[in-house]
């Protein structure tokens, strides 16, 4: 039955009207960072982190000033890129470790029942698990992992993603287009502790955001992240000269991006500017014109769409995402389509808070604004102190910020108010809350019922009113360390090994008696 599927879908491309003949079809590299930020790359200003390869795809092809995950986590924002969907259409999908319902169709299978030949190396949809409903691989392509090497720091991953690229090209078949996935697992946690500085990055030429202390602790952790990203820009580099020695450089449309924000403190997981918005870059040396910058709004959901149609492939039903191609084909720099707003969302990310409930919010940006609904102010927004945040990855700079409390601690850890507005234009990163100052009343009201507009015509539960939905899926990735139950029992542990320790050493002070009157 697949197979005929696979025939009827590629006969349909060869005999619809317009479709580029199979040897003519582009080829997809679509690269993905775990955890880089928008400003972490050359070419979006960053001037600490060298990243030479990416900056070429923006010398040579079109950067997108504002890419945006519908979710700023690993699993749901690649679900997004899989299926073209936004995060709160995804049931299952839209939580953090979560299965991958077979309902769902994605890019690289209807790429290959097309006659794409589909690859993946390195990280792709997860975690979770894809297994549950009858798939036998990733849903980002099959796997080529076979090459390893050594990176400069110990912690960095193994894996040489671009000669496992070139043992793919190598095998594909002839004269068939291809599509290929290339998931850095880094900058992801854990470093190792000051790796940055042993490999020559000076703390002095760290620029820290205003959302951390200015310590020399912060610097450091920061540094040890940039040679883990320049690591993984390089082998950008080999991938696109293996595209070269293979004659497919110019035929093939190389994305890359990121699925959010570095793995830091108010940044990773959270509905903040630089928690959910992106790098993305494109190079298609046979059509998109050099040197271009594109101003409109674009999203990860729009990734697949793109492909599909670039590939001569009838638009997916299952898809709410818009194609790029308009875009990436244009002469023009600047707002090209209009495409001047965009939402994001979270939901359950990790477990950490009592019965294991998720820290809900919805968000509209716009050119000037960023509104942010937390529909559970009384939750702890990155887990309960108890499970220590777990919804932020451990590291220096988290536990400077836990140290020093007070400003950094509010924004990172300590409770949010429901409504939180935030002027870009000169706020950038977005540390400066609006919402209680009346000359801004209008905005936030505006912006809130548009947002609420646009989620209930996407059928986002959260803003029909069942947003209970989203805690009864399924989380496959508990760690007993984090999650609630898991702080329960280890807790009650530590108390009756306390207890009975101190009974045996008799060391328990008996309460005062209270004195009788006089």
């Amino acid at each position: 039955m697949k197979s005929l599927f696979s025939a009827l879908i590629l006969l349909s491309v060869l005999l619809s009207p317009g479709a580029p003949a199979a040897e003519k079809r582009p080829n997809f590299l679509f690269i993905i960072f775990d955890d880089l930020s928008w400003d972490s790359v050359g070419a979006y200003g960053n001037t600490w982190i060298q990243t030479p390869n990416l900056d070429r795809l923006a010398r040579e092809g079109v950067l997108f000033r504002h890419a945006f995950t519908s979710n700023p986590k690993c699993s749901p924002c690649r679900a997004s890129i899989l299926t073209g969907r936004n995060t709160w259409q995804l049931e299952e999908l839209s939580v953090h470790n979560s299965i991958f319902p077979r309902k769902f169709a994605v890019y690289p299978d209807l790429l290959e029942a097309a006659g794409y030949a589909v690859g993946l190396t390195g990280k792709g949809w997860g975690p979770g698990d894809f297994k549950n409903h009858g798939r036998t691989r990733n849903p980002a392509g099959p796997s080529f992992d076979e090459h390893k090497n050594e990176p400069p720091a110990s912690a960095i991953g193994k894996l040489d993603y671009a000669r496992n690229f070139e043992a793919f090209l190598a095998q594909r078949p002839k004269n068939a287009p291809f599509s290929f996935w290339m998931g850095f697992q880094e900058p992801h946690r854990a470093y190792e502790l000051h790796s940055g500085v042993r490999l020559g990055k000076k703390l002095e030429d760290v620029v820290v955001p205003p959302y951390f202390p200015d310590v020399r602790a912060v610097r450091s952790d920061l540094a040890d992240y940039a040679v883990e990203v320049e690591w993984a820009d390089a082998h950008i580099g080999r991938a696109l000269a293996a595209l070269e020695a293979a004659g497919e450089l110019d035929n093939t449309l190389v994305i890359a991006t990121s699925d959010h924000g570095m793995p830091f403190p108010y940044v990773k997981g959270q509905i903040h500017e630089d928690g959910f918005r992106l790098p993305l870059l494109a190079r298609w040396g046979a059509v998109v014109k050099p040197g271009r910058v594109v101003e409109d709004f674009v999203n990860v959901r729009d990734l697949a769409p793109t492909y599909l149609e670039l590939a001569g492939l009838p638009p997916h039903p299952q898809v709410t995402g818009r194609s790029l191609a308009g875009l990436l084909r244009s002469e023009k720099s600047g707002m090209i389509e209009g495409r001047d707003v965009m939402l994001a969302g979270k939901e359950r990310h990790d477990l950490g808070r009592p019965d294991n409930l998720g820290y809900p919010v919805r968000a509209i940006r716009t050119p000037e604004f960023l509104y942010v609904h937390n529909y559970h102010p009384e939750r702890w927004p990155a887990c309960n102190p108890e499970t220590n945040y777990g919804n932020c990855d451990d590291s220096p700079t988290k536990e400077v910020i836990k140290l020093l409390g007070g400003h950094f601690y509010d924004l990172s850890f300590n409770f949010r108010p429901a409504d939180e507005l935030y002027r870009l234009s000169d706020d950038p990163h977005g540390v400066r809350n609006l919402a209680n100052d009346p000359a801004f009343a209008e905005t936030l009201t505006g912006l809130r019922t548009r947002m609420l507009e646009m989620l209930r015509a996407e059928g986002d539960p959260r803003a029909l009113g069942n947003g209970a939905i989203f805690d009864t899926y399924e989380y496959t990735g508990a760690n007993p360390s984090k999650s609630w139950n898991g702080w329960l029992k280890s807790n009650d542990e530590r108390l009756s090994e306390e207890a009975e320790r101190l009974s045996r050493e008799k060391k328990t002070v008996p309460r005062p008696r209270k004195q009788p009157a006089p």
